[in-house]
């Protein structure tokens, strides 16, 4: 009889298990990307074949044969360029109409396909994707997300010497259900299972409290490539918890890139050259652009040689030029930061430390304006580029071998349903800890009403169509009952990868509905600032609105409420009660109209008194039926 194997919590019981259950961290970046191994909370990235470099840049070549991934397919920027990919993390879980607006900013060509003359129902079903023209082939960020982890994959086999098929990905705390679901569905096809998706912020707050056995409320300020992100988290006793998060999408390293090529062309202008740049041209220029930037983290002067269109033209570029170009988009990021803490209710003076994320946080200026800021130096003894890397591979470790620690992730943005009148009711409110599960009771309008349509909506403001649509489902089979006397629950549940399940049920019946919110494309992270900064600013005006509508919704059911008594016992009414009813539902419609809740309210109050009379003879006949034909003793 084989013996019971029994082992301590977080310990792997045979090294055959070991081999089974390895699993790696991946920051897939915008610019770069990391894999990272950890073996008893001990972190470390996983590097190339010499041992020396950790980051794969986020940049793919599709050429004849395999596509070639990383510092490779840079340097195919100078000779084939139209066949090359990079920042396609920006079109995660996003979709043509919303690429649109970021023509002429991205580093390749987008397909954009016509509309079809067929049925708008068939196109809503099978929204429009994004699809990237890349030499003679036509891909989608998914495929090319793909090649990315193929490449980071085959990296931890060949340095850990074994077959790698699992792993925790970090995304932007602002990643929506569409860019989550579509990192997953790159994963997937590089034939990596996803244990957990992280958000970056929470990965590097992991790796530092880990390192440092840190307790109290620290703020992760990480500035990538294309994307800035700033994150508020408290953490005690092992457990990680997101107090508020804030960011811009179009704020990042690649904005620094862009500044310093537009100094570079004015420069060459003042000299007399006449640029018109293509595609090829403009990645060339945005390849010396990054060397200038690099250089000066360093240095305080650059000399760099630009080569376009057969010409070219020395330049000299100095650290407080460079301070210059950026000022601006410094001040944006602490704006925001200051925004953040306000959400969270805290002082900077409050934040016992600052973590530096992401490879534009190596810039001095920004490290100044983060230290000016907090008024303390940030913690800089983790790699930025690294660090997310290193707290994506601990939690990877956390969910195959055991851990004490917790992560708690938070909802970027409030959860809830349509109701009547195009009103929001909020069931999960934004900066909720997830995985959560929280259910609301709703009712039905009409009488006899036998269906409900179930519409999801994510956003900050009070009415439907000032937030983002995300699934809509209808339950039927509710049973024949007067308005509101049926049950229906609506649970929502968002799961540690930030994706979303809805259900509905009817009480009475056991009827039961269940949506998985999974968009082909979602909310970009620069609508879901502007959803945030649109709350603040129309708060007052949202909830004039919202309770406008919620009196005229109110008014509305006390009409079609009278109306229906009337139809059913109209041999109660008098002569005298019809014409007051009928006098004060027309008062009522007319006030309903016009933007005076105060007024509607009276004007349902009169509608009330009026049919006070009509109803109290209801209830009489109602009692009196009641009674026919009872013993006083029996009754009694």
């Amino acid at each position: 009889m084989a013996l019971l194997q029994i082992h301590e919590p977080g310990e792997t019981p045979l090294p055959h298990e070991d081999e089974r259950q390895i699993a790696v961290g991946i920051d897939l970046g915008t610019t770069n990307s990391v894999v990272a191994i950890s073996r008893d909370e001990k972190p470390e990235v996983l590097r190339d074949k010499s041992g020396g470099n950790a980051i794969v840049p986020s940049v793919v070549y599709y050429g004849e044969d395999t596509p070639v991934v990383g510092e490779a397919a840079r340097d195919y920027i100078n000779t084939d360029a139209s066949r090359v990919v990079s920042s396609v993390k920006r079109l995660m879980g996003r979709g043509i109409e919303d690429v649109k607006s970021l023509a002429g900013t991205l580093p390749y060509h987008v397909e954009v396909p016509e509309k079809s003359d067929g049925d708008a129902a068939d196109q809503m079903a099978e929204p429009m994707m994004v699809r990237l023209n890349v030499g003679d082939r036509v891909l989608t960020p998914v495929e090319v997300s793909a090649d990315i982890l193929r490449a980071l994959r085959a990296r931890a086999e060949e340095s850990l010497e074994q077959t790698v098929e699992k792993a925790v990905i970090t995304v932007p705390a602002y990643f929506d259900d569409g860019a989550r679901t579509a990192t997953k569905d790159a994963a997937k096809l590089a034939g990596i299972e996803v244990l957990r998706l992280v958000n970056e912020p929470t990965a590097a707050a992991l790796a530092y409290g880990l390192d440092n056995g840190a307790e109290g409320l620290y703020a992760v300020y990480d500035l990538g490539g294309g994307t800035f992100d700033i994150s508020l988290l408290k953490m005690q006793k092992g457990v990680f918890q997101v107090k508020a998060t804030g960011g811009d999408a179009a704020l990042g390293g690649d904005d620094f890139d862009h500044a310093i090529a537009e100094h570079l062309l004015s420069k060459r202008k003042d000299g007399g050259a006449t640029d018109e740049l293509d595609a090829s041209d403009a990645k060339r220029l945005l390849k010396v652009a990054r060397k200038v930037k690099e250089g000066l983290t360093d240095l305080d002067t650059v000399e760099v040689v630009v080569d376009l269109n057969g010409s070219e033209t020395s330049h000299e570029v100095t650290r407080s030029d460079f301070e210059a170009m950026i000022a601006k988009l410094v001040s944006r990021t602490t704006a925001i930061t200051e925004q953040v803490l306000d959400d969270a209710d805290v002082m900077p003076e409050d934040v016992k430390g600052v973590v530096l994320v992401g490879g534009s946080t190596r810039v001095p200026a920004v490290r100044k304006a983060v230290a000016d800021l907090f008024e303390q130096e940030p913690l800089s003894n983790i790699d930025p580029d690294e660090v997310v890397a290193l707290g994506a591979a601990l939690q990877a470790e956390a969910l195959t071998g055991g851990s004490d620690n917790l992560l708690l992730d938070v909802t970027p943005l409030s959860l809830g349903l349509e109701t009547m009148g195009g009103i929001v009711e909020k069931v999960i409110d934004r900066n909720t800890p997830i995985p959560v599960a929280k259910g609301q009771e709703f009712t039905t309008y009409q009488d006899g009403q036998s269906a409900m349509m179930i519409h999801v909506v994510q956003g900050e403001r009070e009415m439907v169509d000032q937030c983002r649509s995300l699934a809509r489902f209808v339950l039927t089979g509710i049973p024949s009952m007067a308005a509101g006397a049926a049950r229906i629950r609506v649970q929502f549940n968002v799961d540690a990868d930030g994706l979303l399940t809805v259900s509905a049920r009817e009480e009475t019946t056991g009827v039961e509905q269940e949506v998985a919110v999974k968009p082909t494309y979602g909310i970009n992270e620069m609508d879901m600032a502007n959803m945030l900064r649109d709350s603040m600013v129309h708060a007052r005006e949202d909830m004039t609105l919202r309770l406008l509508t919620e009196a005229r919704v109110e008014a509305k059911r006390n009409i079609l409420a009278v109306h229906a008594a009337m139809e059913a016992d109209r041999a109660l009414l008098t002569p005298e009660d019809d014409k007051n009813i009928a006098d004060a539902i027309a008062k009522l419609e007319a006030t309903m109209a016009g933007d005076d809740r105060d007024a509607i309210n009276e004007a349902a109050e009169a509608l009330e008194t009026a049919s006070r009379p009509f109803a109290e003879s209801r209830m009489d006949s109602r009692i009196r039926q009641a009674l026919t034909g009872q013993n006083v003793d029996a009754v009694n």
